[in-house]
């Protein structure tokens, strides 16, 4: 059963669904493009895509009819009247007020669901990572964990966080990742306390924690780690913390397994860092959903009231910021199992010293 087929078990709102993002495109097609919108029956889909991208789409697109794009609404118009469509749903997570007019201006005759009915259908099929899916995270982790692996010894005193995100970024590209995952976060020393903080001409300083948050897009997948190692000596009140902080994660591992709520499992982890009095320096959530896109469904936060299904593929990653001096974050993603979790995340989280 195609991926097109399932929607229709999670939606019934409508009598055919338009794809119009580039990430649910590729998700229903299979393949990357800048454009073009997909057209899913209940037993047919159509990929309408330009020039540009015909020709590989008409080699690589294999379960859906593919229609060179020439003129959008006539061509949409024909299709909708062979198939006896009255009603359309449209993605009401990514399309335009602009672009929904539009539809709405030509296909007047027909009924627009603009509800969130159909992307939230989307969000319940692609939490649920198939076995295909699966290989594509662990590749992109494997190139991720390679890339840090071999960054370590460029690690040192004197060295800018800028040099060592430019690096590690090199060295993701050179093993076989398409993209990054997201900007590359690396800090040193004080500025750790800021969790998303931007890389800097800082230079490394002995005694320094070096936090790096980075991953890997391997085949439209992908990886999400981040290490806190030092450089030198940390000091007493730096492995406590980063103790505190390693001792939430495992927590948070270990509780990690389907049916538990997505606010439960942040509270496994949270409760360990506030009964250590570091309450108020965790202040983001414990973790999200990864997949196609780096931030997707389920999460694990304090307002997430769902269940973790089985074979979602969610983060890990407490963290104590304490402003002015240092932060610590660990952070591991893991596929959601019946009884338990799998660890995609290999790397020792022992706290490194170079």
């Amino acid at each position: 059963m195609t991926r097109a087929n399932k929607l229709f078990e999670h939606f019934k709102d409508a009598d055919c669904a338009l794809i119009t993002s580039d990430i649910n495109r590729r998700y229903f097609t299979g393949m990357k493009s800048s454009a073009g919108v997909v057209v899913i029956l209940p037993e047919k889909t159509y990929l309408l895509i330009d020039f540009r991208y015909i020709e590989k789409a008409r080699a690589t697109v294999k379960d859906a009819e593919v229609i060179e794009l020439k003129k959008l609404f006539p061509q949409l118009t024909e299709i909708f009247k062979a198939n006896h469509v009255k009603s359309v749903a449209i993605e009401s997570e990514t399309m335009t007020v602009k672009e929904l007019n539009s539809y709405k201006h030509f296909f007047h005759y027909l009924e627009i669901n603009e509800s969130d009915s159909l992307s939230n259908a989307i969000n319940s099929l692609r939490m649920i990572k198939d076995e295909d899916e699966i290989k594509c995270i662990r590749k992109a982790q494997e190139i991720a964990e390679k890339s840090m692996n071999e960054l370590l010894p460029f690690i040192k005193v004197g060295v800018t966080e800028r040099e060592i995100a430019l690096e590690l970024n090199r060295l993701m590209f050179k093993n076989g990742a398409e993209d990054l995952s997201f900007e590359t976060i690396v800090l040193s020393g004080a500025n750790t306390s800021m969790p998303h903080g931007v890389p800097s001409d800082k230079k490394v300083e002995d005694g320094d924690f070096v936090l790096m948050d980075f991953g890997a897009v391997w085949n439209g997948y992908h990886s999400d780690m981040t290490r806190t190692l030092c450089v030198g000596e940390p000091t007493e009140d730096m492995r406590k913390v980063y103790g505190i902080v390693l001792e939430a994660q495992l927590a948070g591992i270990k509780a990690a397994k389907a049916g538990i709520t997505g606010c439960d499992l942040d509270s496994v982890a949270r409760e360990i860092i506030r009964k250590e009095g570091y309450g108020e320096c965790f202040g983001h959530s414990l973790g999200h959903g990864v997949g196609l896109e780096i931030h997707e469904k389920p999460n694990a936060s304090p307002n997430y009231k769902l269940s973790l299904p089985e074979g979602t593929v969610v983060t890990v990653e407490p963290g104590i910021y304490i402003p002015g001096k240092f932060g610590v974050r660990i952070e591991d993603f893991v596929i959601i199992t019946e009884n338990g979790c799998d660890n995609l995340t290999k790397i020792d989280k022992n706290l490194i010293t170079l």
